[in-house]
Protein backbone atom coordinates (compact mmCIF):
# COMPACT_ATOMS: atom_id res chain seq x y z
CA UNK A 1 0.00 0.00 0.00
CA UNK A 2 3.13 2.44 0.81
CA UNK A 3 4.53 1.70 -2.74
CA UNK A 4 1.11 2.46 -4.75
CA UNK A 5 0.64 5.42 -2.56
CA UNK A 6 4.27 6.65 -3.15
CA UNK A 7 3.74 6.17 -6.71
CA UNK A 8 0.65 7.94 -6.85
CA UNK A 9 2.53 10.85 -5.43
CA UNK A 10 5.33 10.54 -7.52
CA UNK A 11 2.78 10.97 -10.89
CA UNK A 12 -0.05 13.17 -9.30
CA UNK A 13 1.40 16.19 -12.15
CA UNK A 14 0.84 14.13 -14.88
CA UNK A 15 -2.83 12.97 -13.39
CA UNK A 16 -3.61 16.28 -13.48
CA UNK A 17 -2.54 16.94 -17.10
CA UNK A 18 -5.00 13.74 -18.14
CA UNK A 19 -7.54 15.56 -16.41
CA UNK A 20 -6.66 19.17 -17.89
CA UNK A 21 -6.53 17.36 -21.44
CA UNK A 22 -9.62 15.33 -20.32
CA UNK A 23 -12.39 18.79 -19.88
CA UNK A 24 -10.22 20.39 -23.18
CA UNK A 25 -11.00 17.44 -25.64
CA UNK A 26 -14.54 17.60 -24.25
CA UNK A 27 -15.08 20.97 -25.39
CA UNK A 28 -12.86 20.90 -27.81
CA UNK A 29 -14.46 22.89 -31.09
CA UNK A 30 -17.63 23.59 -28.88
CA UNK A 31 -18.85 27.45 -28.99
CA UNK A 32 -20.26 27.34 -25.58
CA UNK A 33 -17.81 25.39 -23.75
CA UNK A 34 -17.83 24.51 -20.66
CA UNK A 35 -21.12 26.66 -19.98
CA UNK A 36 -22.73 24.04 -21.69
CA UNK A 37 -22.36 21.87 -18.62
CA UNK A 38 -24.64 24.34 -16.44
CA UNK A 39 -27.56 24.75 -19.77
CA UNK A 40 -27.59 21.29 -20.80
CA UNK A 41 -29.18 20.19 -16.83
CA UNK A 42 -30.75 23.45 -16.87
CA UNK A 43 -32.56 22.93 -20.21
CA UNK A 44 -33.69 19.68 -19.30
CA UNK A 45 -35.17 19.89 -16.01
CA UNK A 46 -37.26 22.81 -18.23
CA UNK A 47 -38.40 20.14 -20.22
CA UNK A 48 -39.06 17.75 -17.76
CA UNK A 49 -40.32 20.28 -15.72
CA UNK A 50 -42.95 21.38 -18.28
CA UNK A 51 -43.93 17.34 -19.64
CA UNK A 52 -44.59 16.33 -15.53
CA UNK A 53 -46.21 19.32 -14.02
CA UNK A 54 -48.27 19.96 -16.97
CA UNK A 55 -48.93 16.66 -18.70
CA UNK A 56 -48.92 14.09 -16.11
CA UNK A 57 -49.50 16.29 -13.07
CA UNK A 58 -47.01 14.80 -10.81
CA UNK A 59 -47.59 15.67 -7.17
CA UNK A 60 -43.87 16.14 -5.90
CA UNK A 61 -43.18 18.52 -4.04
CA UNK A 62 -40.56 21.12 -5.67
CA UNK A 63 -40.08 18.93 -9.20
CA UNK A 64 -37.66 20.95 -9.99
CA UNK A 65 -34.98 20.67 -7.44
CA UNK A 66 -36.26 16.86 -7.33
CA UNK A 67 -35.48 16.05 -10.78
CA UNK A 68 -32.04 18.19 -11.34
CA UNK A 69 -31.03 16.59 -8.28
CA UNK A 70 -31.47 12.72 -9.79
CA UNK A 71 -30.78 14.22 -13.30
CA UNK A 72 -27.00 15.39 -12.41
CA UNK A 73 -25.96 12.65 -10.41
CA UNK A 74 -27.05 10.28 -13.05
CA UNK A 75 -25.71 12.49 -16.17
CA UNK A 76 -21.89 12.33 -13.87
CA UNK A 77 -22.03 8.62 -13.41
CA UNK A 78 -23.42 7.71 -17.09
CA UNK A 79 -19.96 10.17 -18.39
CA UNK A 80 -17.37 8.97 -15.55
CA UNK A 81 -17.89 5.44 -16.64
CA UNK A 82 -18.63 5.44 -20.28
CA UNK A 83 -15.08 7.75 -20.12
CA UNK A 84 -13.43 5.08 -17.96
CA UNK A 85 -14.53 2.18 -19.96
CA UNK A 86 -12.90 3.48 -23.07
CA UNK A 87 -9.99 4.93 -21.05
CA UNK A 88 -7.56 2.07 -21.85
CA UNK A 89 -8.05 1.28 -25.47
CA UNK A 90 -8.43 4.94 -26.43
CA UNK A 91 -4.52 5.27 -24.97
CA UNK A 92 -3.05 2.58 -26.87
CA UNK A 93 -0.54 4.02 -28.35
CA UNK A 94 1.00 6.07 -25.18
CA UNK A 95 0.42 2.70 -23.39
CA UNK A 96 3.00 0.83 -25.88
CA UNK A 97 5.56 3.66 -25.53
CA UNK A 98 5.93 4.46 -22.13
CA UNK A 99 5.42 3.42 -18.55
CA UNK A 100 2.84 4.78 -16.65
CA UNK A 101 0.28 3.51 -13.97
CA UNK A 102 -2.18 2.27 -16.09
CA UNK A 103 -4.97 3.38 -13.41
CA UNK A 104 -4.30 6.81 -14.38
CA UNK A 105 -6.53 6.99 -16.97
CA UNK A 106 -9.26 5.51 -15.90
CA UNK A 107 -9.01 7.66 -12.62
CA UNK A 108 -8.27 10.79 -14.58
CA UNK A 109 -11.72 10.71 -16.60
CA UNK A 110 -13.64 9.97 -13.20
CA UNK A 111 -11.94 13.20 -11.82
CA UNK A 112 -12.65 15.24 -14.94
CA UNK A 113 -16.14 14.50 -14.83
CA UNK A 114 -16.15 15.42 -11.43
CA UNK A 115 -14.94 18.98 -12.11
CA UNK A 116 -17.62 19.33 -14.71
CA UNK A 117 -20.19 18.08 -12.10
CA UNK A 118 -19.41 20.33 -9.42
CA UNK A 119 -19.72 23.41 -12.25
CA UNK A 120 -23.09 22.10 -13.02
CA UNK A 121 -24.06 21.95 -9.43
CA UNK A 122 -24.21 25.66 -9.77
CA UNK A 123 -27.80 26.16 -11.47
CA UNK A 124 -28.88 23.89 -8.77
CA UNK A 125 -27.98 26.01 -6.32
CA UNK A 126 -29.85 28.78 -8.02
CA UNK A 127 -32.66 26.63 -8.69
CA UNK A 128 -32.89 26.30 -4.57
CA UNK A 129 -32.44 29.83 -4.13
CA UNK A 130 -35.25 30.72 -7.01
CA UNK A 131 -37.66 27.48 -4.89
CA UNK A 132 -36.89 28.93 -1.76
CA UNK A 133 -35.04 25.93 -0.63
CA UNK A 134 -34.15 26.04 2.62
CA UNK A 135 -30.21 25.17 3.32
CA UNK A 136 -29.94 23.09 7.04
CA UNK A 137 -26.77 21.47 8.63
CA UNK A 138 -28.32 18.41 7.08
CA UNK A 139 -27.25 19.73 3.63
CA UNK A 140 -23.38 19.66 4.81
CA UNK A 141 -24.13 16.13 4.88
CA UNK A 142 -24.20 16.24 0.97
CA UNK A 143 -20.50 15.36 1.12
CA UNK A 144 -21.57 12.23 1.62
CA UNK A 145 -23.10 11.16 -1.09
CA UNK A 146 -20.65 12.83 -3.23
CA UNK A 147 -17.65 10.98 -2.19
CA UNK A 148 -19.96 7.73 -2.47
CA UNK A 149 -20.62 8.42 -6.29
CA UNK A 150 -16.76 9.35 -6.92
CA UNK A 151 -15.78 6.21 -5.62
CA UNK A 152 -18.46 3.79 -7.13
CA UNK A 153 -18.22 5.07 -10.47
CA UNK A 154 -14.39 4.81 -10.39
CA UNK A 155 -14.86 1.12 -9.36
CA UNK A 156 -17.10 0.58 -12.10
CA UNK A 157 -15.06 2.47 -14.33
CA UNK A 158 -11.51 0.20 -13.69
CA UNK A 159 -14.22 -2.80 -14.08
CA UNK A 160 -15.57 -1.72 -17.09
CA UNK A 161 -11.95 -0.32 -18.30
CA UNK A 162 -11.07 -4.22 -17.97
CA UNK A 163 -13.61 -5.81 -19.84
CA UNK A 164 -13.46 -3.29 -22.45
CA UNK A 165 -9.87 -3.87 -23.43
CA UNK A 166 -10.60 -8.03 -23.96
CA UNK A 167 -14.12 -7.43 -25.23
CA UNK A 168 -14.86 -4.41 -27.23
CA UNK A 169 -18.76 -5.08 -27.44
CA UNK A 170 -18.86 -3.83 -24.14
CA UNK A 171 -19.63 -0.21 -24.81
CA UNK A 172 -22.61 -1.29 -27.03
CA UNK A 173 -24.33 -3.24 -24.05
CA UNK A 174 -23.28 -1.00 -21.39
CA UNK A 175 -25.34 1.89 -23.04
CA UNK A 176 -28.73 -0.67 -22.57
CA UNK A 177 -27.43 -0.85 -19.09
CA UNK A 178 -27.06 3.01 -18.79
CA UNK A 179 -30.96 3.15 -20.19
CA UNK A 180 -31.95 0.57 -17.35
CA UNK A 181 -30.23 2.25 -14.80
CA UNK A 182 -31.57 5.65 -15.93
CA UNK A 183 -35.16 4.64 -15.26
CA UNK A 184 -34.54 3.07 -12.40
CA UNK A 185 -33.45 5.83 -10.31
CA UNK A 186 -36.41 8.16 -9.75
CA UNK A 187 -35.05 10.96 -11.80
CA UNK A 188 -38.42 12.50 -12.60
CA UNK A 189 -41.05 10.00 -10.48
CA UNK A 190 -41.93 9.60 -7.46
CA UNK A 191 -40.66 5.96 -5.62
CA UNK A 192 -44.96 6.01 -4.13
CA UNK A 193 -46.32 5.41 -7.74
CA UNK A 194 -44.27 1.57 -7.99
CA UNK A 195 -46.65 -1.10 -6.59
CA UNK A 196 -44.71 -1.52 -3.19
CA UNK A 197 -44.02 -5.45 -4.32
CA UNK A 198 -42.01 -4.59 -6.36
CA UNK A 199 -40.04 -1.13 -4.89
CA UNK A 200 -37.66 -3.18 -3.74
CA UNK A 201 -36.01 -3.39 -7.25
CA UNK A 202 -35.01 -0.12 -7.31
CA UNK A 203 -32.50 -0.55 -4.58
CA UNK A 204 -30.38 -3.02 -6.61
CA UNK A 205 -29.60 0.18 -8.77
CA UNK A 206 -26.27 1.38 -7.14
CA UNK A 207 -26.85 5.17 -8.03
CA UNK A 208 -30.70 5.41 -6.15
CA UNK A 209 -29.57 5.16 -2.97
CA UNK A 210 -26.81 8.39 -3.65
CA UNK A 211 -29.75 10.04 -5.42
CA UNK A 212 -32.35 9.51 -2.19
CA UNK A 213 -28.88 10.59 0.03
CA UNK A 214 -28.58 13.56 -1.91
CA UNK A 215 -32.19 14.46 -2.14
CA UNK A 216 -32.49 13.74 1.59
CA UNK A 217 -29.58 16.10 2.30
CA UNK A 218 -30.47 19.00 -0.23
CA UNK A 219 -34.28 19.19 -0.43
CA UNK A 220 -35.69 16.92 2.66
CA UNK A 221 -33.47 18.31 5.35
CA UNK A 222 -33.80 14.98 7.10
CA UNK A 223 -33.01 10.83 6.53
CA UNK A 224 -35.98 9.40 4.87
CA UNK A 225 -34.57 6.32 4.75
CA UNK A 226 -32.06 4.52 6.58
CA UNK A 227 -31.56 1.86 4.36
CA UNK A 228 -30.22 4.29 1.36
CA UNK A 229 -27.64 5.39 3.45
CA UNK A 230 -26.43 2.01 4.37
CA UNK A 231 -26.39 1.05 0.82
CA UNK A 232 -24.46 4.58 -0.30
CA UNK A 233 -21.94 3.52 1.87
CA UNK A 234 -21.91 -0.46 0.92
CA UNK A 235 -22.25 -0.37 -3.01
CA UNK A 236 -19.11 2.29 -3.52
CA UNK A 237 -17.06 -0.04 -1.24
CA UNK A 238 -18.07 -3.06 -3.36
CA UNK A 239 -17.53 -1.86 -6.66
CA UNK A 240 -14.12 -0.44 -5.92
CA UNK A 241 -13.53 -3.33 -4.27
CA UNK A 242 -14.29 -5.54 -7.13
CA UNK A 243 -12.83 -2.52 -9.84
CA UNK A 244 -9.72 -2.49 -8.54
CA UNK A 245 -9.16 -6.20 -8.02
CA UNK A 246 -10.25 -7.36 -11.67
CA UNK A 247 -8.07 -3.96 -12.77
CA UNK A 248 -4.96 -5.14 -11.32
CA UNK A 249 -5.56 -9.08 -12.04
CA UNK A 250 -5.73 -8.29 -15.68
CA UNK A 251 -3.53 -5.10 -16.05
CA UNK A 252 -0.57 -7.06 -17.18
CA UNK A 253 -2.26 -8.40 -20.03
CA UNK A 254 -3.81 -5.06 -21.93
CA UNK A 255 -0.70 -4.59 -23.66
CA UNK A 256 -1.56 -7.79 -25.71
CA UNK A 257 -5.07 -6.72 -26.46
CA UNK A 258 -5.01 -2.90 -27.22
Amino acid sequence: MIRHLKTFYNYRALLWEFVKKDIKLKYRNSFLGILWSMLNPLLIMVVLTFIFSNIFKNSIPNFPVYCLTGRLIYDFFSQATNQSMVSITSKSTLIKKIYVPKYLYPLSRVISSFIIFLISLIPLLLIMLVTRVKLTPMSLLAVFPLLSLVALALGIGLFLATVNVFFRDMQHLYSVVLLVVMYMSAIFYSVDIINPKYAFVLKFNPIFPIIAVFRDCLLNGQITGSGNWILCAIYPVLALGIGLFTFYKQQDKFILNI
